[in-house]
């Protein structure tokens, strides 16, 4: 088996600590399935979608402590997420390294840009202007991202440019996220045994 065309790659987190519990197992080279489970309707719906973009498969149980606030359950899941790919990863041989993509929904417009370069930064500007969308708090999606950009010690920048509804622009922000993901992850066969960097790491 090719160990960089051929190999399937799959990372599988448990993170448990005393405000969550997190079982996760992510394929990166998979068919859009997903088993999804946070406790935050909303937030599974964004999840779900990410993963179908993606083409991803991901299961994913998070029971946290929301009688205290979803802060914990949203973040920590963006940790494990991130911590998931950056295990599946593995060297990051072939990989193309960054990727970005600009999402119409209806009457919004999402733009996300990904760099898988082992450093952590991330950048949010989702234009959302009421707390809630769903059950969902919206000021944690922020915290979403700085989670994942952590976990999988990378650069997510994600933008609403314009946009009405705000469940619209919370969506379009996720589905341009999946596939920035999905182009980042993807690997170039022309620099297979090659590392996308100059640094010799990662």
């Amino acid at each position: 088996m090719d160990a960089v065309t051929d190999a399937v790659r799959v990372g599988t987190i448990k993170r448990d600590t005393t405000e969550t519990q997190i079982a996760l197992t992510l394929t990166i080279d998979g068919q859009g399935s997903y088993t999804v489970s946070t406790g935050i309707r909303f937030f599974d719906h964004m999840l779900e979608l990410f993963t179908r973009h993606g083409g991803f498969d991901l299961q994913l149980k998070c029971t946290g402590d929301l009688d205290v606030d979803q802060h914990h359950t949203v973040e920590d899941v963006g940790i494990a997420l991130g911590e998931a790919f950056l295990l599946a990863l593995g060297d990051k041989r072939g990989i193309m390294r960054a990727g970005y993509f600009v999402m119409p929904m209806d009457e919004t417009l999402a733009v996300a840009a990904v760099d898988l370069s082992g450093r952590t930064a991330y950048a949010v500007e989702d234009l959302v202007d009421v707390p809630l969308v769903g059950d969902f708090q919206t000021e944690l999606l922020t915290d979403f991202f700085e989670g994942f950009a952590r976990g999988a010690k990378s650069n997510v920048h994600v933008k609403t440019m314009y946009g009405r509804s705000n469940h619209h622009k919370i969506e379009a922000i996720f589905k341009a996220f999946a596939r920035a993901m999905r182009g980042a992850c993807s690997r170039d066969e022309r620099m297979r045994e090659m590392l996308p960097s100059t640094k010799g790491l990662l």
